[in-house]
């Protein structure tokens, strides 16, 4: 039988408290829905700065929300644990969503969505020339996708991380798979373009957050599945974005890199930032090896046209060996008497 999860009973109350005030309801139930500075919702609200803040500070101190930063702005998500969720999720199922501050809080939020839908556009559009060359340059995204979901199989996943999550295109992919996923990215404009497109996809149990790829700001050993999509051909130390995805992982959990073979498309140094041209599966492998993971499997994806200037995409998985190790340590026979 399962345990069910639990709070102390002091934080209980607390959170209880916290919640049973109608403001602080409303700002629960938003930010439940989507990450939300203050910004966002004094506009949905109309109340002041100071007062939306206040009340932020107290949800914040009691554990049901956590604020976050993200440049010069601060953003506000509900608290990672599962408990929590659950008990925002059952106070909401009771509110009636007819009530006329519920319905225009609703529709304020989607107008937010929307600001945010527009400006990520605006970033596309302006990029979209340089995004459009290099996605013709190797296989369909869809065939990639395609290959990625065959080689981690239909496994349920608990807990999904990003890193470098870009369009959050990955955490929309894989959602259906998660009970909760997470995305990472050094890029504010990016996660922005996440936010938006996850919001559009309807994708509930993914978040976004800004952080480094080197130092994760996530706990350890809590993900049982991380990928790296198209992400170390941009950094200096790929091997140390590795050891620190690999840091992230549950044991017996696994890591998908997805990447360039090795090809010798200079352009991509000098105009699209690109700081390694490919890898190669012995390269890969040693990273790999040096985090402490068991490489499972490798697929090539050929560019389908013709000519020099093509690129092969590689999918990588590996695993983490902790699980099965202990395992085989509880199936040998002890030699004690």
């Amino acid at each position: 039988m399962l345990d069910t999860p639990t709070l102390p009973f002091d934080r209980l109350v607390d959170a209880l408290k916290a919640v049973g005030e109608p403001t602080r309801l409303r700002l629960v139930r938003l930010i439940a829905r989507s990450d939300l500075s203050v910004s966002d919702l004094t506009t949905i609200l109309g109340q002041s700065q100071p007062r939306v803040s206040r009340h932020l500070r107290l949800l914040t101190d009691c554990g049901i929300l956590e604020r976050y930063q993200e440049g010069a702005f601060a953003y506000f998500r509900l608290c990672e644990e599962p408990v929590v969720a659950g008990l925002v999720r059952t106070l909401s199922a009771h509110v009636d969503e007819q009530d006329p501050a519920i319905q225009r809080d609703r529709e304020r939020l989607e107008r937010v969505r929307e600001e945010r839908a527009a400006r990520a556009a605006d970033y596309f559009a302006r990029n979209a020339a340089q995004w459009g060359r290099l996605r013709g340059l190797h296989a369909p995204e869809a065939e990639v996708e395609a290959a990625l979901g065959e080689a981690l199989g239909p496994r349920r996943v608990n807990a999904l991380l990003d890193v470098g999550t870009g369009t959050g295109r990955i955490l929309e992919l894989l959602a259906p798979l998660c009970e909760r996923a997470v995305g990472i990215d050094a890029s504010r404009e990016m996660l922005a373009v996440a936010r938006s497109n996850l919001d559009a996809a309807g994708v509930a149990n993914a978040l976004v957050r800004q952080g480094d790829v080197y130092a994760l700001p996530i706990q350890r050993e809590a993900f049982d599945l991380v990928t790296l999509h198209q992400v170390l051909h941009y950094l200096d130390d790929p091997a140390a974005a590795v050891a620190e995805a690999a840091r992230a992982l549950s044991p017996g959990g696994r890591l998908a890199i997805v990447d360039f073979a090795p090809h010798a498309l200079e352009f991509l140094r000098s105009e699209h930032a690109h700081l390694r041209l490919g890898f190669s599966d012995e390269t890969v492998s040693g990273y790999l090896e040096d985090a402490g993971l068991e490489l499972l499997s490798v697929r090539h994806l050929a560019p389908s046209g013709p000519g020099a200037d093509r690129l092969t995409v590689t999918i990588w998985i590996a695993e983490d060996p902790r699980r099965l190790m202990a395992a085989d340590k509880a199936a040998t026979p002890s030699l004690v008497a």
